[in-house]
């Protein structure tokens, strides 16, 4: 066995965070993984760095944000600007380094050992069985929509279980070097499925009620309801889909937590577990019925920003309670390069969690609130623009993308600093919420003179936030000496 801790990041794709027993839901989605997590440090003030897939995970494996990495939407891998990913670093530190499942990055099979990639459509290739395959098609016919039946096939064919299946060979393999694996799941993401008993588990009459309805959208943004629009338009039962999109959804996350459970029985059964640091998180979540509304999409609402974040290993305390800070998903990468030795790489953005995983001393105004990008750039798209859809790669007969150049457009940036969250866009739009009051955030107190001192706050610290994200990428070439923190920290110790 390696001294150095074997590495496993376990993501799901589009997992909301409040919706398991530990943060208070009705319904027992993740009874293994609440288990988990209190075996560790678990955070409920994590965000991604943005609510779409690339963004999210390109910062994840460089500690960047979508405004440093240039990867600012599903579609610009290519542009990745980093000096070193988490798959780089490792390799060049003697990790055998794998992906199992969802890749949706900007790595690719050429960056690591052992490389099995599955998508919403399933698998690819000729490896794959019969039932893979009839499977896979299944996938395929359901065009991102809800399913109404039990999935066919049985739990055998499903992606988490072929994910955890490879992920297994993989670390039967490398048992005797360490290893970094990324053990990536493409559910709960549409479509929504389930195959039994997982179906039956949570019947769409039995579902708690959502926070708000589709009547909460006369209140938002012209993105909500143009993602609305364009779901209605697309399937004609939309409104009727959603009761089964979000049973489907618990039920597979109930699926998700028994793969789980699988993977680290395999860790224990090989006695990997005491030397294995285990991620779990998502890259950012969903609507799961929210504003009358599934998948994601527009701004930048808790139930797409906020993701589950557990963290659980040799030297990390134990706790049952949740920690206070709050964190991003930038911070994996130099959280890992304290854990296993490695110099902080330039350019990276994120900030070591590592004394707050193992309990030594830590400034708590560092982590006193959490920032996240959405868009593009240019100017928002509204109900008034001549803008063809099909042009942006909208196909009712095919489905429909919601991200899209209407809800992506502009820039936004997000502050959350205990139970205030402030909105801020390009052309000085601000919306203030209180999280406690307004879970949902409906009510925007911006414009509250009662509120004036506290929005006057939260902007001087997003603007600072702001400036911190900017891509320090090139350093001065010459005389000038680059200060950082090691930790990547701003502010000073002070209280513990």
């Amino acid at each position: 066995m390696s001294e150095r801790p074997n590495i496993v990041i376990i993501m799901s794709d589009q997992q909301r965070a409040d919706v398991s027993a530990r943060e208070g839901f009705a319904l027992d989605t993740t009874p293994f993984l609440d288990a988990l997590a209190t075996e560790g440090v678990w955070f409920k003030r994590a965000y991604t760095s943005m609510p779409a897939c690339l963004p999210a995970r390109v910062s994840m494996l460089t500690g960047r944000y979508p405004g440093a990495t240039r990867a600012r939407t599903n579609h610009n891998g290519e542009d990745v600007t980093c000096e070193r990913d988490l798959y780089q670093l490792l390799r060049e530190a003697g990790y055998r380094t794998a992906l199992c499942g969802k890749n949706h990055s900007h790595v690719g099979p050429d960056d690591m050992d052992h490389y099995f990639p599955l998508g919403h459509h399933g698998g690819f290739g000729p490896e794959r069985t019969p039932a893979e395959v009839a499977f896979d098609d299944y996938l395929a016919g359901l065009r991102h929509r809800a399913d109404f039946k039990p999935a066919p096939g049985g739990v055998e064919v499903q992606c988490p279980y072929r994910a955890v299946s490879s992920a297994i060979d993989f670390v039967d393999s490398a048992a005797d070097e360490p290893f970094f694996l990324w053990l990536s799941f493409p559910e709960p993401h549409n479509p929504y499925q389930a195959p039994e008993p997982y179906f039956s588990l949570f019947p769409p009459d039995t579902l708690p009620p959502t926070l708000s309805d589709v009547s909460a959208l006369e209140g938002k943004s012209f993105k909500y309801r143009w993602l609305r629009q364009i779901g209605e338009t697309a399937f004609t039962d939309y409104a009727e889909q959603l009761p089964q999109a979000r049973s489907n959804y618990f039920a597979i996350l109930r699926l998700i937590d028994d793969q789980v459970r699988r993977f680290v029985g395999h860790l224990d059964a090989r006695g990997l577990r005491d030397n294995t640091i285990l991620f779990f998180l998502s890259d950012h979540g969903d609507y799961v019925g929210e504003y009358g509304l599934v998948r994601k999409g527009a701004e930048l609402p808790e139930v797409l920003v906020r993701i589950p974040f557990q963290v659980c290993g040799p030297g990390i305390l134990a706790g049952a309670e949740p920690h206070e800070a709050h964190v991003s998903i930038v911070d994996i990468l130099p959280t890992l390069c304290e854990a296993t030795g490695i110099p902080v790489p330039d350019g990276v953005q994120g900030r070591s969690l590592w004394p707050l995983l193992s309990g030594d001393d830590w400034p708590r105004e560092e982590f006193a609130s959490a920032y996240a990008e959405q868009g593009f750039g240019g100017l928002h798209y509204t109900e008034d623009d001549d803008f063809d859809p099909q042009q942006d790669g909208f196909h009712p007969a095919i489905s429909f993308d919601e991200l899209n150049g209407w809800t992506q457009s502009g820039n936004m940036r997000m502050l959350r600093r205990g139970d205030w969250k402030l909105l801020f866009d390009m052309q000085g739009r601000g919306q203030l919420y209180n999280l406690a009051q307004d879970p949902v955030e409906l009510n925007d107190l911006y414009d509250d003179p009662a509120c004036a001192a506290i929005r006057g706050e939260l902007l001087a610290e997003l603007l600072a936030w702001t400036l911190r994200a900017q891509d320090p990428l090139p350093h001065p070439r010459r005389r000038y000496r680059f200060k950082s923190d090691p930790r990547n920290y701003w502010s000073p110790y002070r209280e513990s």
